[in-house]
């Protein structure tokens, strides 16, 4: 009667012996996701974290339209008249008043909507809207006896009322920054190579 004993079986040549598992001792402390008010704040967070872009382009979007609305309607908007003083310089009086309050009142509206929307809008909604930051604080130089407070370089109320836009222009910096930088990204291979450049 032939005898039949197994033989281990090993490995081809050139490869390397598996690894034996880790050693576990049973005694591995997991961390607990925090309970309570704690972690009501970290879904918050995070929440807010992961939609940080829309919220911002959709609250200036919201700012926006509201205030080319407001123009819409005569005397409605508090900066209705230093908008048109400061656009009539700029156009040397040559545009009526109530064609420019209209025009600046549908440009603020569609940079509203396209803020709000994104999509294909984004783009030229953010041209759109860093020209318009452009003439809006060239009022600080053309109109100085309202902007700026006699005999002192602190601002008057219409002059804050331009300043603060600073904040506006800095949130769509922000979303400018991640909108262009993603199109410069996803026009690249992963091997850094140009996709619109090669055949």
């Amino acid at each position: 009667m032939r005898s039949h004993t197994a033989e281990p079986s090993l490995p081809p040549p050139g490869s390397s012996a598996p690894e034996p598992p880790p050693h576990t001792t049973g005694f591995t402390r997991e961390h607990a996701a925090p309970a309570g008010p704690r972690a009501a704040l970290q879904r918050l967070a995070d929440h807010v974290n992961t939609r940080a872009l829309v919220l911002l382009r959709a609250t200036v979007g919201i700012v926006f339209l509201g205030f080319g609305i407001l123009k819409l309607f005569p005397s409605a908007s508090p900066a209705e008249q230093l908008a048109v003083d400061a656009a009539t310089k700029m156009t040397l009086g040559l545009v009526p008043e109530t064609v420019l309050l209209l025009s600046l009142a549908a440009l603020e509206t569609a940079v509203g909507i396209g803020l709000i929307v994104g999509g294909r809008l984004l783009r030229p909604t953010l041209v759109a809207f860093f020209l318009h930051m452009g003439g809006v604080f060239s009022t600080l130089l053309l109109l100085p006896d309202a902007m700026w407070q006699p005999h002192s370089p602190a601002p008057t109320m219409e002059g804050q009322y331009v300043v603060k836009n600073v904040v506006l222009v800095a949130v769509c910096l922000v979303v400018a920054a991640d909108t262009w930088g993603s199109g410069s990204r996803s026009s690249r291979r992963p091997d850094g190579t140009d996709r619109t450049t090669s055949g």
